[in-house]
C-alpha cells in the first residue's frame, strides 16, 4: 500500500480542474495507492514518464490530452507526493 501525500496548493488546482479531470486523477490515485509507479506503467493511457530538465527526479502521469500530474517517489519510503496537476505547463513556478 502506498502513501499519496499532495502540497498544500493541489487542493485549490483541484477545485478549479474539470469533472472529467478530477475523475481520472482520483482513478491516478487508486492505481498508485494500490500498486504505486509500477501499476502506472502497467496502464498505457496515463503515459507515465520521467520529466528532466527544471524537473529533474520527478515523474509525470496524463490525465487527459491536456492535464498532466507531476510526481515524485520516495525512494526508501512508500510515499508517492504530488507537487501539481497542470494543464500541460512544466515551469517551475
Amino acid at each position: 500500500m502506498w502513501a499519496i501525500y499532495e502540497h498544500k496548493k493541489v487542493g485549490k488546482q483541484l477545485k478549479a480542474l474539470p469533472l472529467d479531470v478530477l475523475k481520472r486523477y482520483e482513478k491516478w490515485k487508486d492505481v498508485v495507492s494500490l500498486s504505486g509507479p509500477v501499476g502506472l506503467k502497467r496502464i498505457k493511457g496515463f503515459h507515465d514518464e520521467a520529466l528532466r530538465g527544471d524537473w529533474m527526479g520527478y515523474r509525470s502521469s496524463r490525465l487527459n490530452i491536456q492535464y498532466r500530474v507531476i510526481y515524485k517517489v520516495e525512494r526508501d519510503r512508500v510515499l508517492v507526493k504530488v507537487v501539481n496537476v497542470t494543464p500541460h505547463d512544466y515551469r517551475r513556478k
